[in-house]
Formats: C-alpha cells, structure tokens, sequence
C-alpha cells in the first residue's frame, strides 16, 4: 500500500476537490495525509454562528478535524499561515499570509511531511489555483516545490474541467432554477479564470461512490457551506454530476485522459 498526501489551502477545500480520491484511497488501505496551509481565518460565517469568544479559525480547525475523519485522512497538519483573503483584497499582504510567504521556505515545511510520511502520491492545485485565489495559486508554487525536495515523483494538480461545467451548466440550469440555487458564472471572461481547458486535463477519477461521503464531508464544515449553499442545495443528480468525478493534470501526462486512478500500481 501507498500514502496520499493531499495539500490544500483552507479547511473545507479538502471536501470539495478531493473528498472522493481521499476516501477511496483510504478504503483501499492506502494512508491519506491531509495538510492545509492556513486555518481559514477570513472565511465568512453567519452572524451568531460563533460561540462568544470563539474565533472563526478556531471553530474551522474543529470542522476540518471532522471531515478528515469523514474522509479517512489519518494525520492532518497545518503549516501555520494565514488565510490571505480572495485576491486583491488588503489581507493578501497582511504579516504571515500565506500568499506573502516565501516559497521555498513553506516548500521545506511541506517536504518534511512528506519525507516523514514517505509520500508516494502529492495532489496540489493548477497554476491558477483553480480560480484564481491568492492562498490556492500558493498551493500550487510551493506543492511542485517541495514535491522536488523531497523526490515525490507522481504528483497531481487538482483543478476543474471548464468544459464539463458548462455542460453541467447548460443542463442543469431549469432544475437549479426551479431548486432556488444560484450556479456558478462560468460564461464570458470571467468563466475563463475556472479550472482548465478539457484537452490539458490528464485524469478523471470517478468518485460517484463517494459523493454522500463529499456531502458529508461538506456538512462538517458548516461555518462555510451552509444547506442553502450551492454546494449542498443543488438536486441530486445535479450534485452527482458536479461532484462525482474529480480531475487532474499531471506533468508528462497526456495527451488526454490517460489515467483514471491516481494510486494506481502502488
């Protein structure tokens, strides 16, 4: 067997774009590590949500502890940073974010988990971060990084496939409307700063087994994603679509899907 070590930049990230590789991994016998560099700090949560003192990235340290139960990561780590806020915004440049860190220096705290952990399989984000967040375009730079450090050879950038999210846009528009669920904007320019093109996607792992497991997931972190949410209010067969398959670029890779499972011959 094998270990999976998955980097992310806040709690809940894990829920959403991995959940299905982590628990099938898991259930397969491998060791699933899950390491997220900041506590979440600037997340929105509703007003009386927090307990009287509590503060928000306390409460988002507890939900991540219980998704990763959920989703069977038997060690979770964070590196400490500070969540840098969507881009543009001041926190990008507050002391200690995550975006303001120095790469190489975040690239040996994350190369020392995975020496530990003799990390077989190392999942980032794309160079975008997937949309274009600060903390997630971070992932990405100090993932590769540390993955060269430490010698992980097979490592895999989580991202989304643009074209599939149209067409699930497309067909799932009357049901999302009739449902009150408000999709996504992946139309225009601003639809282009969304997961990758199709054709420079290198896999497709289909976790339709593990989508109430990505629910629950989900729930555990409840500061962030509420019922209403669109994550969690879409129809069913909307969420199967939508969460049921996660996908992947990995250098070398390509061209086209060339594989479908990320621990595979481990």
């Amino acid at each position: 067997m094998a270990t999976l070590v998955t980097f992310h930049a806040h709690p809940d990230d894990e829920s959403i774009g991995c959940g299905g590789i982590m628990r099938k991994a898991a259930d397969e016998g491998h060791r699933v590590v899950l390491v997220v560099a900041t506590r979440g700090e600037h997340g929105e949560v509703p007003d009386g949500f927090l307990d009287p003192g509590e503060e928000l990235w306390q409460r988002r340290v507890i939900e991540t502890r219980a998704c990763a139960d959920i989703l069977g990561a038997e060690r979770l780590e964070f590196l400490g940073y500070k969540d840098s806020g969507m881009m543009g915004e001041s926190t990008n440049d507050l002391p200690g974010s995550f975006w303001t860190a120095d790469v190489e220096e975040a690239a040996q705290k994350l190369a020392a988990i995975l020496q530990e952990e003799n990390a077989d399989v190392l999942t980032i984000y794309d160079d975008n971060g997937g949309y274009g967040h600060p903390d997630h375009i971070q992932v990405h730079r100090v993932g590769k990084r540390a993955a060269e450090i430490a010698g992980t050879g097979r490592v895999y950038q989580g991202t989304m496939n643009r074209d599939y999210m149209r067409r699930g846009m497309e067909a799932f528009a009357a049901q999302a409307k009739e449902a009150g669920v408000e999709l996504p904007d992946v139309e225009g320019a601003a639809g282009e700063t969304f997961g990758k093109p199709e054709a420079e996607l290198t896999g497709r792992v289909d976790v339709t087994a593990y989508t109430a497991v990505k629910r629950a997931a989900m729930r555990a972190h409840a500061s962030q994603i509420s019922e209403e949410s669109f994550f969690l209010a879409m129809p069913e067969e909307a969420f199967l679509y939508s969460f049921g398959v996660e996908w992947f670029i990995r250098e070398g890779q390509g061209p086209g899907i060339t594989e479908t499972d990320l621990m595979v011959g481990l």
